[in-house]
């Protein structure tokens, strides 16, 4: 009867190490599978991410050309064309007593002012002047132009320190920069705007645009999906991702806005005096 008993107990050990070891093979197999969905998810997320920031880089690209054309174009026929009229203008000669002299000299003037606006544009536009002349001229050379224009006060102001970014980095902040600008132009009814552009010495470089306009829901303009969600919001932190930059908005309805981007900067871009 002992060695019956006995042969009971070892059947039932062997039972219970054949049902643990089955469990812990069962539980290997199920973690070792959702280990390996998680990686594919992963790798499919990555694989996502990848595509739209290809998807992105090639439409930012396509635009770029496109205002690249545009800039030759208008500098080339537009800007040609109001040229041959101006030389025109001038070849006319009246007295000062003829009833046309002053309308002829508003035309010259007028026309003039288009030349020079229509110059301004197509610098603005060009890709190439961008990496020409650098980020910071090409943000003051816009500054210029807006305070030609008298839409509202501005005020510059740079920091000492230097970077150095590549061509593609330089012209997507001045297009964020230039999507800031637009939007304040359209949208805020500023009087005053400040833009400060600054490199730090925790090795950051930003710029900060401030207004004093009507100011918005920053939340409601953010929401994912939203009909109000704003397109040139969007248009800048697209851009500010793709290179790694940070956008971070501040605003309340009728407080202003204020705008700032900012970019982690490597050690080889760092410099301690403005060339």
């Amino acid at each position: 009867m002992p060695d019956k008993f006995q042969e009971v107990y070892v059947v039932i050990a062997i039972g219970i190490t054949l049902g643990l070891l089955l469990i812990g093979f069962i539980v290997t197999i199920l973690f070792l599978y959702q280990r390996r969905q998680h990686k594919q998810e992963q790798e499919l997320a990555l694989l996502k991410d990848q595509y739209d920031k290809e998807l992105l880089q090639s439409q930012l690209e396509i635009k770029e050309a496109t205002f690249k054309n545009i800039a030759q174009e208008l500098h080339d026929n537009i800007g040609q064309m109001l040229t041959v009229v101006k030389f025109s203008l001038a070849g006319i000669r009246l007295a000062q007593e003829d009833p046309n002299f002053e309308t002829i000299q508003e035309s010259k003037q007028m026309l003039n002012k288009a030349i020079f606006d229509l110059s301004d544009l197509t610098k603005s536009m060009h890709t190439d002047r961008i990496t020409q002349i650098g980020l910071v001229e090409a943000i003051k050379f816009e500054m210029e132009t807006l305070n030609k224009m008298k839409l509202f006060e501005t005020s510059f102001t740079l920091s000492e320190g230097h970077y150095h970014f590549d061509a593609q980095k330089e012209i997507f902040l001045f297009r964020i920069f230039q999507e800031i600008m637009n939007n304040i132009i359209k949208h805020s009814k500023a009087s005053v705007v400040n833009v400060s552009v600054i490199c730090s010495e925790a090795g950051k470089f930003s710029f900060i645009v401030k207004d004093n306009g009507q100011g918005f829901n920053v939340q409601e303009k953010q929401v994912s999906g939203s009909r109000v969600a704003g397109v040139g919001l969007k248009s800048m932190v697209n851009r500010a991702r793709l290179i790694g930059a940070a956008v971070t908005i501040e605003s309340k309805p009728g407080k202003g806005t204020s705008v700032k981007v900012e970019l982690p900067l490597q050690k080889e871009q760092l410099m301690h005096e403005w060339q």
